[in-house]
């Protein structure tokens, strides 16, 4: 959060009332975002199974003041803040009826069952849609309401194998590889969120409301950007590349006396003075290795020297070293090296919030806007912690 007196106590979505039905994490980062952002945000959860599947996604979990686990693991954390809990068995009549409650005050609606599950519970859009014409009904799914795989159910890994990034990720010569976390949902999640803020916009200027259709795997293969532009255009499948770049040389992980670094070498003027460092000028004027192009072509020629060369040196050297020469380099962090650093700190990437469970560290939102700000009001809640109280006011969306 930015300092500075122009900064107003609430972010830019307030009044906005959202009415989450989503569980696991596409859905859940959409509204977390949502409700980062400003806008009042109620999470249905299902009594009978504990609520959010990824309550039980543990350990680690928080323990309450008795040394008790909780329902709070930190997956569930991850993207559940800055929202209110309610739990309602939606099969059952009554739940049926406090969800249209809800339904008649909120602005948008998010879920993620599979296509046509909400319709027997008379809650999905078509269902919805009349009775409540501005509504935004955003539906994520694994493959989409439409199509040959609608049906099928979707997870993180599943999207990342069939949307092809797996094929991308990895050693050469290892397996398919998906990346360290749910990536495809995050992604997809964001993809709502931005769906769903420009259909705001449009409600603003017709007060229509509208459904938007995202699938995992459409999210999947849209972020797979150069790669998947390059195949269209060339019909050549990529192959894997480990930490290397298809398009730019050096430019990846080198392992160094002590650890590793990261170098990206950009541009054939960064390449000179990287070899300067090395004391390998003469390769900066080598024609196999002069510029960009030719250096992918003899890929495995540079390599061949670079990384034995590379390897002279310890990991702060080559970075000083870099850093004095304006070519861009990095250090490969651990967590707990990367929490511990000023840069952490300085941009509030970590946070502290009390929950009813107990104090919870959650990562910090990378949003700075310098009058309305991201606000953190709400700690990720226990299942059901605001039933009561949500379904009995005559608000139910009351003070965000």
């Amino acid at each position: 959060m930015m300092a500075g007196s122009d900064l107003l106590p609430h972010g830019a979505l307030k009044g906005v009332k959202v009415l989450d039905l989503s569980r696991i994490l596409a859905g859940p980062t959409c509204t977390q975002l949502l409700g980062d952002l400003g806008a009042t945000v109620i999470k249905v959860e299902n009594p009978k199974t504990g609520g959010d599947d990824t309550r039980q996604w543990g350990p680690p979990y928080v323990a309450d003041a008795d040394g008790n686990r909780s329902d709070l693991s930190a997956y569930f954390m991850a993207a559940n803040r800055n929202k209110r809990s309610v739990a309602i068995d939606i099969a059952a009549e009554g739940g049926q009826q406090a969800i249209r409650r809800l339904a008649a005050e909120a602005d948008i609606l998010i879920e993620n069952f599979k296509p046509g599950g909400l319709a027997k519970y008379g809650l999905d859009y078509t269902s919805l849609k009349d009775d409540f014409p501005g509504l935004i009904y955003c539906s994520i799914s694994g493959y989409g309401q439409t199509g040959p795989n609608s049906h099928k159910p979707g997870y993180d890994i599943m999207a990342q194998g069939f949307g092809g990034i797996m094929s991308l990720t990895g050693e050469p010569d290892g397996q398919p590889m998906k990346t360290g976390v749910g990536i495809a949902d995050v992604m997809c999640g964001m993809y709502a969120c931005i769906g769903i803020l420009s259909a705001l916009h449009h409600r603003e200027k017709t007060g229509e409301g509208q459904q938007i259709d995202l699938a995992l795997v459409d999210a999947q293969i849209a972020w797979l950007i150069n790669e998947g532009t390059a195949y269209l255009n060339t019909a050549q499948t990529p192959k894997r590349r480990g930490n290397e770049h298809p398009s730019i040389m050096p430019y990846g992980v080198y392992k160094t006396s002590d650890g590793h670094v990261i170098l990206a070498v950009g541009n054939d003027s960064q390449f000179q003075r990287f070899m300067e460092f090395l004391k390998l000028e003469g390769l900066a004027e080598d024609p196999r290795f002069a510029t960009n192009p030719a250096r992918l072509q003899n890929r495995d020629a540079l390599n061949g020297v670079l990384i034995p060369s590379v390897q002279r040196f310890t990991t702060e050297e080559v970075l000083a070293a870099m850093e004095a020469r304006k070519v861009p380099a990095g250090p490969v962090q651990d967590l707990q090296t990367l929490f511990a650093t000023d840069q952490v700190a300085a941009r509030n990437m970590a946070i502290s919030m009390d929950s009813a469970a107990g104090p919870v560290k959650l990562l910090g939102n990378p949003l700075n806007f310098s009058r309305t700000p991201v606000t953190y009001r709400h700690a990720p809640p226990v299942c059901g912690e605001g039933t009561e109280e949500i379904l009995d006011a005559s608000d139910p969306f009351g003070p965000s």
